[in-house]
């Protein structure tokens, strides 16, 4: 097949996406495709079939310990670069490597959809739904066999001139410790465990610089993990260990910040609880191919489900793949699963 492997992009996380990308293109060249890699903010200045290549060995891209300044990119106005759809037309399907902002939110799925183009991934509905941690609360609440931790949601608006009061009815809402973290974002940026009432203020101020909307919930203590959903059946949880601090942007993407152990030294029963919860969030929120749920096993007993990942990073380091070699899938692989099971969406 041609494939467009598409990614970039000016979302915070762009630097991550450009990894995925250029690992999954070598993969599919693997796999026996030619294959096109794209940034979708980068402008094409000739349209043709040279663009797809049948090996792309030499191509790497690497991530830096913060998230990228995408002020430049931002300051074009146009997310698409020049003839980056006309290329994504040429493929019989683009394999969606973006993280963040209109690539995972379903804007840029809404898109390939009004123009016929087929990729990988989730419709532009279940990611819309799934990137956005306010609906995904209140969509998930009610269904029995997923537990969320407590919380309210942020408005920029009613923030902004009021700051003091606003951060006050929070802190009465929901409590110390607390996590703050912006409705829509990935890959932890923007995201503050907050311990003290004067760490507060700033934690709401960095979460709402980044979107208009942002997410205050009760911090619960405990071993965190991962479940990926691929075809509709879950792979075995993995557990994420920092070294120091949480989970965040430098210890997801630098080599030897994190231990990961897939399969989870967890009791089957926990394992069991974890994937079932996986793929009822998956299904709830109307999610295919593939797709990856957060979890904490709380220290005081009780599995908490955190938020849904429509696009899993596909890096070196990323969760889903190492799920995935736990059962004997290796990376080229499972990147031949993701696009043979979101052609069946088109079927």
């Amino acid at each position: 097949m041609k494939i467009v492997v598409i990614c970039g992009g000016v979302s915070p996380e762009r630097d991550v996406s450009l990894s995925t990308g250029a690992q999954v293109a070598k993969a599919l060249c693997k796999k026996g495709h030619t294959v096109a890699f794209v940034d979708s903010a980068s402008d094409i200045d000739y349209v043709s079939d040279d663009l797809f290549k049948s090996d792309l060995s030499g191509l790497n891209a690497s991530i830096g310990d913060t998230a990228p300044d995408i002020g430049a990119l931002l300051s074009r106005g146009e997310y698409f670069g020049r003839n980056v759809l006309n290329v994504c037309r040429m493929a019989d399907i683009v394999f969606n490597a973006m993280h963040g902002g209109a690539g995972e939110d379903g804007s840029l799925q809404a898109a390939f959809d009004l123009l016929g183009i087929k990729y990988t991934g989730s419709g532009h509905k279940g990611c819309a739904v799934s990137m956005d941690k306010v609906i995904t609360k209140r969509i998930m609440a009610p269904v029995k066999g997923v537990t969320m931790p407590r919380g309210v949601s942020l408005n920029r608006g009613d923030f902004d001139g009021n700051e003091r009061s606003y951060a006050a009815e929070v802190l009465n809402s929901v409590g110390l410790p607390m996590v703050i973290k912006p409705a829509g974002g990935g890959s932890s940026v923007g995201v503050t465990i907050v311990r003290e009432e004067g760490e507060l203020l700033p934690a709401i101020e960095l979460a709402l610089s980044y979107e208009t909307k942002a997410v205050a919930e009760e911090y619960i203590k405990g071993r965190e993990f991962s479940v990926g959903v691929l075809g509709g059946r879950a792979l075995p949880p993995i557990e994420i260990k920092p070294k120091s601090g949480f989970y965040d942007y430098k210890n997801k993407y630098q080599s030897g910040m994190t231990e990961e152990i897939c399969p989870a030294d967890i009791p089957e029963s926990i394992s069991e609880e974890m994937k079932a919860a996986a793929v009822k969030v998956h299904e709830e929120l109307g999610l295919s191919a593939y797709s990856r749920t957060d979890f904490i096993l709380a220290d005081k007993g009780g599995v908490y489900a955190l938020e849904a990942n429509t696009l899993p990073g596909m890096t070196a380091m990323s969760l889903l793949p190492q799920e995935a070699a736990a059962v004997g899938i290796d990376f080229p692989e499972l990147c031949q699963i993701i696009v043979n099971e979101s052609l069946n969406k088109y079927d």
